[in-house]
């Protein structure tokens, strides 16, 4: 195998190469799901005798692996005992203004993403900003991407806060076998933060001012129908099938009530039978369904039943978003059976703020799709098969706060200080923080099993293995006196051509496997330069979590993206100036913070 050669690499590092482009491929230009794509290139590194068994199977075992893992335990503390909904209660309030607006916004999320994870502080504050927004007066679309940028800005100022700050600090410490403080980004994220915030304030033109997705759904008269049975209809007596309803020309059926009933019938079932006087809902193209007072004898009713603002007790209006990944794009509602496994019905899609004036069930959906339900109160609409393919908001499960808040921020509050003041370190801290969790009840044992999320351990496992491999096979050697031969012997020259690169490539990947990957390649190139790779790696986490400029360069980007209404364009109005203002502010902050310091020979 060293006998081949080519471009001054071996077969070894070919076939590494070949497998992180093929794996970063499959990533962007398809669904398959991104654990799935990590586990086949730790196979393939395997078989092909790149890694031996250890090594192949060494993320499994990393110690910032298993920290991430134990987190997900403490992080379910916090957010069953209502911890979250505290600090939105308690801090956004009602500024004067966009900036002061701002201000209040991205601070609070920019400090719960240091300790919690970003998508669910994200998926919490969406809601909460769009019924924000309208009390300002402020488009959504205005604050939604400000949400997003400090829930990645807020994440960079504690190692806990983000995956690659652990991935990168774990690294570091099996290299070194120093253990970086939890806190050694602390500043340089801070100082970060208020950059962006000002920026952001100062950028504000460029931030688009788009409708909310879901105001395309307030006046339900323009995608509803209701239609009166009368008392000497020829379809009395028949069911909903016999008589032509469950397939009707340019909508659907999607509620029903009998004249001497007072609940409503949703979804319909074929077998339901009309009676005189019942009251029919259609969603759809209101010209076509009107043919159905023609075709089959309906007439107008008197009142509208059917409004967003007057929902029955026993359902209620739901909105969800199309996620980029969802299996669902391309694809009709019509030719799923969604609608029945989760015993709901589509009554309305919307796209960039303006409802599709057809079927709803025959709309072929886009990522960023706005769909509005109706589905019964006690509906389970949070599990993961349908997370997977739409994401609901206005989640109805809000924790009561009352003394387990307390106890669980105390819990939270204390795992860090004793990391921080380095009494134990961080695993055995977040270890003690997960179990005092389960002791006092913050959470139960069900559900902080549920909230380890196994998919996501399993891409963390398999970046740092892509890291090991990398660095094994000396492409990241080779990659680092490259970048040297082109930027020279400046240390900060080649500490910025490197982070550059680490900000666009995370645009695209996930910033885990940025981290991984770039960590080799930075540690080379600062001892090759003859300097403490330390202040290097600090450089590195902030720029691997500085994707601002494309809403698949993060999953919060992609959490606002369909609740803001926005097109592809606008993250990148924004986002490219906000790549290079935060990488010139971290650059800046962190040469300040931690001076190059030469190797001691």
């Amino acid at each position: 195998m060293d006998s081949f050669i080519f471009l001054g690499f071996n077969l070894y590092a070919w076939i590494t190469i070949v497998t992180v482009l093929t794996m970063f491929t499959v990533m962007l230009f398809t669904k398959l799901r991104a654990d799935l794509v990590f586990l086949g290139a730790i196979a393939i590194l395997f078989v092909t005798g790149v890694l031996d068994a250890k090594e192949a199977f060494s993320g499994f075992s990393s110690t910032s692996v298993v920290v991430i893992g134990v987190l997900f335990v403490v992080v379910s503390g916090l957010t069953h005992t209502g911890v979250l909904q505290w600090i939105v209660k308690h801090l956004l309030g009602q500024p004067g203004g966009y900036s002061k607006a701002v201000v209040r916004l991205m601070l609070p999320v920019a400090f719960l993403s240091s300790f919690l994870s970003n998508t669910t502080v994200v998926a919490l504050f969406v809601g909460i900003v769009k019924m924000w927004s309208k009390k300002l007066n402020i488009s959504p679309s205005k604050l939604l991407i400000p949400l997003s940028y400090a829930s990645g800005m807020g994440g960079v100022c504690t190692l806990i806060g983000t995956p690659p700050n652990l991935i990168i600090s774990g690294l570091y410490a099996e290299k070194t076998g120093t253990a970086m403080n939890v806190l050694a980004t602390t500043i340089p994220g801070l100082f970060c933060l208020c950059i962006g915030v000002l920026s952001i304030i100062a950028m504000r033109k460029l931030l688009p001012d788009r409708k909310a997705p879901e105001s395309a759904f307030e006046a339900t008269s323009e995608y509803t129908v209701e239609l009166l049975v009368p008392s000497d209809n020829k379809f009395i007596g028949k069911t909903i099938e016999k008589a032509g309803l469950t397939k009707v020309n340019g909508g659907t059926l999607i509620e029903m009530k009998h004249f001497d009933d007072r609940k409503f019938v949703f979804p319909v079932p074929a077998d339901e039978f009309l009676m005189g006087g019942d009251r029919l809902v259609f969603a759809g193209q209101i010209d076509e369904l009107l043919d159905l007072k023609k075709t089959h004898g309906f007439v107008n009713a008197d009142h509208p039943i059917f409004t967003l603002s007057e929902v029955e007790g026993d359902r209620q209006l739901r909105t969800a978003f199309v996620p980029f990944e969802s299996s669902l794009i391309n694809k009709k509602i019509g030719d799923s059976t969604l609608e029945k496994d989760y015993n709901i019905v589509l009554v309305a899609v919307a796209r960039r703020g303006k409802r599709i004036d057809e079927s709803p069930r025959e709309v072929k959906l886009h990522a960023g799709d706005t769909l509005l339900f109706e589905c019964p109160q006690n509906v389970n609409i949070q599990t993961e098969q349908l997370a997977s393919k739409l994401h609901f908001f206005e989640s109805t499960d809000v924790p009561n706060i009352g003394k387990k808040t307390l106890i669980s921020t105390t819990i939270m509050v204390l795992m860090v200080l004793l990391s921080a003041l380095n009494v134990m370190p961080l695993l055995q801290c977040a270890f003690l923080a997960a179990m005092a969790m389960l002791l006092f009840r913050c959470c139960s044992p069900d559900q902080a099993m549920k909230a380890v999320n196994w998919d996501i351990l399993m891409v963390f496992a398999g970046s740092v293995v892509l890291g090991l491999a990398i660095q094994k096979t000396g492409i990241a050697e080779r990659l680092a006196f490259g970048i040297l031969d082109v930027c020279g012997t400046n240390p900060l020259v080649v500490m910025t051509a490197i982070c550059l690169v680490g900000t666009f490539i995370t645009e695209f990947i996930s910033n885990t496997a940025a981290g991984a990957m770039f960590f080799p390649i930075m540690y080379q190139a600062a001892e090759k330069l003859g300097y403490e790779p330390y202040p290097f790696l600090i450089a590195l986490m902030v720029s691997v979590s500085s994707s601002f400029a494309t809403p698949i360069g993060s999953p919060t980007h992609m959490l606002v993206y369909g609740p803001g209404g926005y097109r592809f364009s606008d993250f990148m109005r924004i986002g490219l100036l906000m790549n290079i203002i935060i990488l010139a502010a971290n650059i800046l902050i962190v040469n300040i913070i931690y001076p190059l310091t030469p190797l001691v020979p």
